[in-house]
């Protein structure tokens, strides 16, 4: 049976939490990592009604979008619902985990799942994120010594570009140094100027691997000083990011619709019978930008990506006022509606990683907001 530590492993892997925003708050929020774990239930948001029905059902873990503890907490007591709500969960022995933003941006993640279930092509980040800090490592080695350096960096970390390892670049060249009195080289003598042929070679390393690199370089090398030099690259964006834009494809091919016929499509995907939107019903709609939730902040990253529209969940009324005067759509299918459904996925996710245990997703979530006809 599983623990709540391999759930939150393959949690961490499927999502992972550098993937999410600065300000959020992701992760294992409560719970024994040890404890073993036969039962499961996904939601949206951790209510009182989602806990009772994970108490009811004898639930080990709780795998909610939205995070509690988003703040600060000063104290945990039943004057508050939370608190309550809190209070029987560690009564229950019951842990809680959220992956919130980092599934939002994840690679099979909510905004991904949502742009595959439109039929989006051409699907790429709405807002990408910048990759790792990486740095070039250049050094100068006898021939005879450059296999067991090489060999020193790569184990370290260094050499790795994309889905490629041990890469490095060597050219051949002569060095020149002459050492004091007190040296000791490894080739010639103390107080003589010699000319040796070297390599001179050069590893792309992460920028947090580099002082280990070097340390296992300096280990490796033959001389006492080694001569080596690191040079700080300029950032790369990552495939990935949050948000999704892509291309809509039409009956037509790659044609732009109207907005009233992809109004049409987002009600009958998401299974909503009211759908608030800024726009014109005739403006054409080609290329779509994707943000769930509350994903109003990305409507800028939506005009530079030159989308026609925008689908989220829900939007301040001032950047509706922004959509109508840049001339870009903007659609508001619901939180509930853009988020609940890939909790539903996830739920099939780790019941697929999982055999042993039950996972379902919550019975007794519901949208809060409703709407009268």
């Amino acid at each position: 049976m599983p623990c709540v530590a391999d759930i939150a492993d393959f949690l961490e892997r499927f999502s992972p939490p550098a993937l999410a925003e600065d300000w959020d708050n992701v992760g294992l929020l409560v719970g024994d990592r040890q404890r073993d774990v036969g039962s499961i239930i996904t939601c949206l948001t951790l209510t009182p009604d989602v806990a009772r029905e994970a108490i009811d059902r004898k639930a080990d873990l709780i795998v909610a979008h939205h995070p509690i503890l988003f703040k600060a907490v000063k104290r945990i007591t039943t004057d508050t619902a939370e608190g309550r709500m809190l209070l029987a969960l560690l009564s229950a022995g019951i842990a809680v985990y959220s992956p919130h933003t980092a599934y939002d941006s994840a690679d099979r993640g909510v905004n991904q799942q949502l742009a595959e279930l439109l039929g989006l092509a051409d699907i790429e980040a709405l807002r990408k994120l910048p990759g790792p800090r990486e740095c070039k490592i250049v050094c100068f080695v006898p021939r005879a010594h450059l296999a067991v350096v090489q060999e020193a960096l790569w184990t370290a970390g260094a050499g790795t570009i994309g889905e490629y390892s041990k890469c490095s670049f060597v050219v051949d060249g002569t060095g020149s140094f002459e050492g004091s009195a007190a040296s000791n080289p490894a080739v010639g003598q103390a107080q003589r100027l010699e000319q040796v042929e070297e390599a001179r070679l050069e590893v792309i390393c992460p920028e947090r691997l580099v002082p280990e690199a070097l340390r296992r370089l300096k280990a490796a090398h033959p001389y006492e000083e080694p001569a080596c030099d690191v040079y700080p690259l300029a950032a790369r964006d990552s495939a990935g990011g949050s948000g999704r834009m892509g291309t809509l494809q039409s009956s037509g091919g790659n044609s732009p619709v109207a907005l009233r016929d992809f109004l049409a499509l987002v009600r009958e995907k998401l299974d909503v019978r009211v759908l608030p939107f800024v726009g014109e019903l005739s403006q054409p709609v080609s290329r779509v930008a994707i943000a769930c939730g509350a994903g109003g902040e990305f409507l800028n990253s939506a005009i530079a990506g030159q989308c026609n529209v925008l689908l989220t969940g829900e939007a301040r009324f001032h950047t509706a006022l922004e959509a109508r005067t840049a001339g870009i759509a903007l659609v508001l299918a619901g939180h509930f509606a853009t988020e609940r459904p890939a909790m539903e996925h996830l739920a099939a996710v780790l019941a697929r990683a999982f055999p042993q245990a039950q996972v379902s997703a919550s019975d007794s979530e519901r949208d809060p907001i409703q709407w009268r006809g």
